[in-house]
Order: structure tokens, then sequence, then C-alpha cells
């Protein structure tokens, strides 16, 4: 009898010992018309209980597909040809789809990278949360319901019985990841799986984010895989990480030990690419590459002409106004109107002015009025008072839809925050730098340039942003982000104009394609003499590319100045905030000044 007790303990004890993940030798492979791809090629590691694992890598090393192929949810043309796939002893690999359904949300759990896309648009986002607890027998009716409202109370959203009714489009993006996030905690899984969970949240809200994470990872002992290509963000929450490239493992340790003598080169060229305190803009690019780019020009910006100036400028969203009294309660000679508060005001009273050939970065979270402010300058949207000036035109005086075709609009452009959406799918990237030149080029009018003149200067605009001539006949969705971004850029810079609004140029792109397209920004602007709007989130990446930097909050200015004095020592506490929210990796971290380490 005693030796069965000693056998079921140390059964247990070895039980306990054993890792909750083990992926072994991982071959994934997709079908596609030029015949079999390989995502992902001998990847094997191990995630133990209560530990958080980071995976990092670019676009396309292979962290999203081995997540699904952990879940179990790659497409029809995806394919575990080969390796092992174990869940607390469970063999993921061949499990029956029964089985796999019943892990994934109770045992298992994912927050997906588009919390807008991982939500159902047509259904409240309480019933969503409900719906997961009721398909794993947690709760039934009321008390899904119940519990819904205290999981949306948990991931700290205000308000939670009102917002249980609320859906996906009446909430931020932070709310909806939030959403997403207390969707994946609903059943207490073992394992969360979180990839890029912070993609195109302000700092701020992606602190708030990863900190609800990693406390609710601590409260409950769940394992956490944490998929990004942000080494700052890996470094401040994962115990472990592991660096993929073209869809194998190719470094492989502890946070601390990574960080302090990274091995591979390309985990190197990562850690180069990365924005730090005190880093130049030519320093994040890789030592053989920085080598062949000119010395950075000494930009100065003429402050004597001012290339744009905003002065009082306002903006409200109509909140409804007063309600006038109802055709019933005049018939019964009584009043029921009513005064309801003065709208809001998404941009109040704010003025700024940017100098000829100068960078102004124009930052703040998410809601804050960036984005309003940037559509009132490029006339997409009418300002509610104010002065806009382009030069000493008064933009304000052309109505928004007549702005379209004013000789004016050639000297206002925009670089967008997404590449995709910002392309036509139906133009080649040759159409699509060409578009500004048709539709609004008075050079092209005036010397009726035919369509083999018209792809000169296409050719010269893609020299001028380093795209390969042989990537024009191409459409967006055979062009990688970086490509389309410097697609988007061409088009932007086609009719030389004298102002230029880069939306969060470089959020959605991976470290390396920013630190190429920052250092392409800054040699155009240097080249053309164009001003800069520089609308971001990320202080380390407008600190590189601005001279000045504005600092938003609920519509206002809170802060303004030289990008490094406010960096250095900012007057706001908000600016402050927002500063001490950006993940940085350890400062004593390899560095690129200091060459490899041996």
């Amino acid at each position: 009898m005693l030796a069965t007790i000693d056998d079921a303990i140390s059964t247990a004890t070895e039980a306990s010992k054993r890792p909750l993940v083990e992926v072994d030798k991982l071959r994934v492979t997709f079908k596609t018309r030029n015949g079999l791809v390989t995502a992902v090629s001998d990847v094997s590691f191990q995630v133990a209980k209560g530990e958080t694992l980071g995976i990092v890598g670019e676009s396309g090393s292979g962290k999203s597909v081995t997540s699904f192929a952990l879940m179990r949810i790659l497409d029809r043309a995806g394919d575990i040809a080969s390796g092992g796939l174990s869940f607390s002893g469970i063999d993921l690999a061949n499990a029956p789809e029964r089985v796999m359904r019943d892990l994934r949300g109770r045992e298992m759990s994912m927050i997906f990278q588009n919390p807008r896309l991982a939500l159902n648009p047509i259904r409240k986002v309480g019933e969503q949360i409900a719906d997961v607890l009721v398909q794993h027998a947690q709760a039934t009716g009321a008390g899904a319901k119940e519990k819904a409202v205290e999981l949306l109370s948990l991931v700290k959203i205000r308000e939670p019985e009102q917002r249980y009714h609320a859906y996906p489009f009446e909430l931020s993006g932070g709310m909806c990841q939030r959403v997403v996030i207390a969707i994946a905690l609903a059943c207490q899984p073992r394992l969360l799986i979180a990839d890029e969970p912070t993609t195109g949240l302000d700092v701020t809200t992606q602190k708030s984010v990863m900190d609800l994470v990693a406390e609710l990872t601590r409260a409950r002992s769940m394992s956490t895989i944490l998929i990004t290509h942000d080494l700052g963000l890996a470094s401040a929450y994962c115990d472990r990480i592991i660096v993929m490239k073209d869809g194998e493992i190719v470094e492989a340790a502890t946070s601390a030990d990574l960080f302090a003598a990274p091995r591979h080169a390309y985990t190197q060229k990562l850690m180069r690419a990365t924005p730090k305190v005190g880093s130049r803009i030519r320093d994040l690019l890789p030592a053989e590459t920085a080598a062949g780019y000119p010395p950075v020009a000494a930009l100065v910006a003429n402050t004597d002409h001012a290339a744009l100036t905003v002065t009082d400028l306002v903006k409200s969203f109509d909140a409804g106004g007063a309600r006038p009294t109802s055709w019933f309660a005049k018939l019964a000679g009584r009043s029921d109107s009513v005064v309801t508060a003065s709208p809001p005001r998404a941009v109040d009273s704010i003025s700024f002015t940017i100098p000829a050939g100068g960078s102004v970065g124009l930052v703040g979270e998410s809601g804050c009025g960036k984005s309003t402010t940037s559509s009132m300058i490029m006339r997409l949207l009418e300002p509610t008072s104010g002065s806009i000036k382009l030069g000493d035109i008064e933009l304000t005086d052309i109505a928004v839809r007549d702005f379209a075709r004013s000789p004016y609009r050639a000297k206002l452009q925009m670089v967008f925050q997404d590449p995709t959406d910002s392309l036509n799918p139906r133009f080649s990237a040759r159409r699509a730098i060409a578009d500004p030149l048709i539709l609004l080029g008075a050079e092209v009018a005036a010397r009726k340039l035919n369509s083999g003149q018209i792809d000169d200067q296409v050719d010269e605009l893609a020299s001028k942003v380093g795209l390969p001539i042989h990537l024009l006949d191409r459409f967006p969705h055979q062009l990688s982000g970086g490509q389309k971004a410097r697609v988007g850029i061409a088009r932007a810079i086609a009719l030389h104009p004298d102002i230029l609004i880069l939306d969060e140029p470089t959020a959605a792109l991976d470290v390396s394609v920013q630190a190429v397209v920052l250092n392409l920004l800054q040699d155009l602007r240097a080249e053309l003499g164009m001003s800069y709007l520089f609308v971001s989130h990320d202080l380390n990446v407008v600190r590189l590319l601005c001279d000045e930097v504005l600092v938003m909050r609920a519509g206002q200015i809170v802060e303004r100045g030289q990008t490094d004095a406010v960096m250095r020592n900012p007057q706001s506490p908000y600016t402050q905030t927002l500063i001490d929210a950006i993940p940085h990796p350890p400062q004593d971290s390899f560095a690129p000044n200091q060459g490899a380490p041996r």
C-alpha cells in the first residue's frame, strides 16, 4: 500500500514538473499555386507553468503561424506536416476537433492582433463574452450576463453594466482590446496566447493592457506566450524569449541574457533597429547599411517664414444641441424643450506654427484630437472655428468640397498610417504613384506629358524612396509592408509639397523597416526642403525626426518645446506619463556603437 502511495506521489510530482506546452520539431506548410511553401520549420520550445515566453521576429517570421498551429486554427491551405504539439500531456497535433473545441476558450485562449476583426460587429460585446461562458458550461442565462459584467469590470472598463450593451464600433481600440482580453480570460484558461496585443495602441493604453495581462497571469497562475516585434515590450514582460526568422528559431535565452549578449546577427539587427534613449537616426540601421548612407544633413528650419500657421483651431462634434418643443406639447400649451450641454470639443483652441523646412511632432493618446487636427489641416474636415494658413493663404476660405480641385491641394500631402488600406488594391504601384501627377500635376497639364514621360517621373520617384523599379508593376497584395510604405511616401512627394503630414507612418511596421523609413524621411526632408507634421504616439520616434514637439490631451496642447528638452525635462505630468509608459530594452543591453558581443 505504501509503495502505491509513493508511486502516486512520484507520478504527481513528475506531472507537476512537466511543461504545460511542448512543441517539438514543428513543421507547417501551406499549399499555394506554386506548390508547397514551408512557413515554420523545425521549431521546438517549451512553456513552463506560470511562465511568460516571448516570441519575437519580423512579419513573415512564422510567429503567428506557430501559435495558430498550437491552437489548431490554421486555414484550409495550412497543414501541420510534421512534429509534435503537446498541451498538458494532450497530443494536440492528432486530437479530434471535438477535443480542440473543448480546449479552445476553456483551457487555452488567444488574444488576436486586431480586436475589431476578432469581435462580431453586429453583436453586443457583453453577449460575446457570455457566449463563451455558455459554450463551455461556465454559466447559463442571467448568470452568464452577471459574469460577463464582472469580467468587463476585471479588465478595467468603466461602467461595465452599460458597456455590456455596447457594440464594438462604439468603443475605442483600447476598450475593444480589453473586451477581447475578457473573452480570452472568461473561462480561466491555463494558457494565454497574446498575438501582437498592443499593435496600434498608444503607449499608455499599451502599458495598461500589458500590465493587466501580467497582473491576471500572476493572479491565476497562467502560462503566457507573448508574440511581438517590439523588443522593449518583450524585455519588460517576458521571462524567456525566442527569436524567429524565416520560420526558424535563430536564438533562445532568458530575457536578461538575450539583451545582455545577443549572439545571432539577426537578433543584433533587431536590437539595433529599436529606438532607444540616446540613439541617433543612423544608429537604427545595420552597420553595413549605415556605412553606405551619407552623413545626416544638418537641417535648419527657416523660422522667419512659416510654412503652416494654425490659430485658435476648434472642432466640435454636434451632440444634439437644443431639442425643440414637440408638436404634442404645443397642443397642450406647454414646453418640453431641453437644452443639452454644449457640443464636446475634439480640438479645443489650439495654435502652432511649422517653419519652412521644419519638422513638428504631434503626440498624445488615442482620442486626444491628433487625427482630427491633421484632417482639418488637410481640409478633409471643416473646423468649427479658427484659422489654417498655408504660407499666406487662408485655407478655411476654401470649402472642403472644393479643396480637392484647388491649386493649393498639391502643396499639402499626407502619408497614412496603414499603407495597405491607403492604396487602391486595383492600382499597381506605378499607377498609385502616378495618381497625383495625373489628377493634380500642373506640370503634367501644362507640358501635356505623355504616359512615357509620366512613367519616367514615377521611376525617378521610386528611386528617391528606394523602391526597386521592377516592383512598380506589382499590386499592393504582392508587396511587403515596407514596400507599400515606400509607395505611399513616393505618391505623397510626387508633387513636391510644401507640407507633408505623416500620420503614424511607421506604427504598423517592423522595427528594421521602420528604421529604413525614418532614415528615408530624414533624407527626403533635407533633399526636397519639405516641412513635416509628424503625428505619432511614439515619443522615441518623434525625438529622432522632429525639431519641436506638441503634446495633446483632450483636444488641447498641454506642452510644447524643443523635442530633446521636452524628453529630458517634461514640464507637464501628462508628458511624463507618456514618457514613462514607453517600454525600453535594458539600458545595459547590446549597444550598436559597441560592436557585437563576443
